[in-house]
């Protein structure tokens, strides 16, 4: 199995892709997206109860122990978090930012999505891959951006001669 992704502390969205997907493939994306609060054991458990609630508590801190793969710098800044839940989110707001500059964010994508028009001199590759890192970065901040879309402004965007 591969290491988790490592977080530098930047391109915080793309590595955050990285690591829902890595976490999903562990089977431990859900603790993370929800937290982990598994109920306390009864009085006088059986076997298979203290079995579930010892299963439970592991997947939190097999979780946990997944979020911080990052360098020393960012690993400080979750350091004292005892969920996973609560590391994923304080990243998430430190690195991403709050709600309104995500949504600043998006509309600046969005305008450049909109702006972005084919140069003479480049090809429909290059063009292609230009409005690719574009759209990818407005999906990676959560919004919907539909195939159609994408590809219909492509075919505006072609030069004449490639009607």
């Amino acid at each position: 199995l591969s290491p988790p992704p490592v977080f530098a502390g930047e391109h915080y969205d793309l590595w955050a892709a990285k690591m829902r997907t890595y976490l999903r493939a562990q089977s431990r994306w859900e603790t993370v997206e929800n937290g982990s609060n598994p109920a306390p054991l009864p009085n006088n458990p059986i076997v298979n109860q203290i079995r579930f609630h010892t299963e439970e508590v592991a997947k939190e801190g097999r979780a946990l122990a997944i979020i911080p793969a990052a360098h020393n710098d960012v690993f400080i800044k979750i350091l004292n978090l005892e969920t996973a839940k609560e590391a994923r989110d304080k990243l998430k707001v430190e690195f991403q930012g709050s709600e309104r500059t995500k949504r600043m964010k998006v509309l600046n994508l969005r305008r450049e999505f909109e702006a972005i028009k084919m140069k003479e001199a480049e090809t429909v590759k290059e063009f292609a891959d230009r409005l690719s890192k574009v759209v990818t970065n407005i999906r990676l901040l959560g919004e919907e951006l539909s195939d159609q879309k994408v590809v219909e402004k492509i075919l505006v965007c072609l030069p004449e001669r490639f009607e």
